[in-house]
């Protein structure tokens, strides 16, 4: 194997192994992307096959009314946790810079409304659990999430809209030892993922 220029690793020695999996692109120049040794030289199509036959029964919902730059960050984290979709709801245009291309490996569907995306989520029998530090929250700790549970985050700042709680089964928060009154929302889905991974990943 070619010593790598940097992240990744450089291109392939010939004879090129045979396999429908690999990208004869990355093959002969390199493949420098973000993604496990698992996956190196595959094309995009084959580690979304790969990563479909072992999704998560975890959903995450993000409502973006504020075009806020979090949603990328949180879309990132909802792949490296093999999330079985995430529901965008509001504005159908998101700031994908935060994601670094991690959405192409994810199931991303848009919901207009909180209506339509609460239907569609219940239809399949998901549990709604919104995540945010309102009044009457339960603390995430000694919460015991659902399997198939979709997290609700809100917009940073406002948080989760009146209409969007109204849906939610429960609310639960993280609880904060120290002088701010909330976390970054990118920060807190990832708390709450790993709490749903501990008792459920594996």
């Amino acid at each position: 194997m070619a010593e790598a220029a940097g992240p990744g690793v450089g291109p392939h020695p010939r004879p090129w192994p045979d396999d429908s999996r690999l990208d004869a692109e990355l093959l002969e120049h390199g493949d420098r992307r973000n993604v496990v040794d698992r996956y190196r030289y595959w094309t995009v199509p084959a580690i979304v096959a790969d990563l479909d036959t072992r999704r998560h029964p975890l959903q995450i919902a993000i409502q973006n009314w504020e075009h806020d730059f979090n949603i990328g960050s949180i879309v990132r984290t909802a792949n490296a946790f093999n999330v079985s979709g995430v529901h965008i709801i509001g504005r159908r245009r998101w700031n994908r810079r935060g994601a670094m291309v991690t959405d192409r490996y994810l199931k991303i569907s848009h919901h207009p409304s909180v209506s339509e995306f609460a239907d569609v989520v219940t239809a399949n029998r998901y549990v709604i659990i919104g995540v945010d530090n309102l009044e009457g929250a339960i603390p995430l700790e000694s919460y015991d999430l659902p399997q198939r549970t979709c997290l609700v985050f809100g917009s940073e700042g406002p948080g989760l809209t009146d209409e969007l709680v109204a849906r939610c089964k429960d609310l639960v928060a993280i609880t904060q030892h120290g002088s701010t009154r909330s976390l970054n929302a990118g920060a807190a889905a990832a708390i709450a993922m790993y709490h749903w991974a501990l008792r459920w990943a594996n």
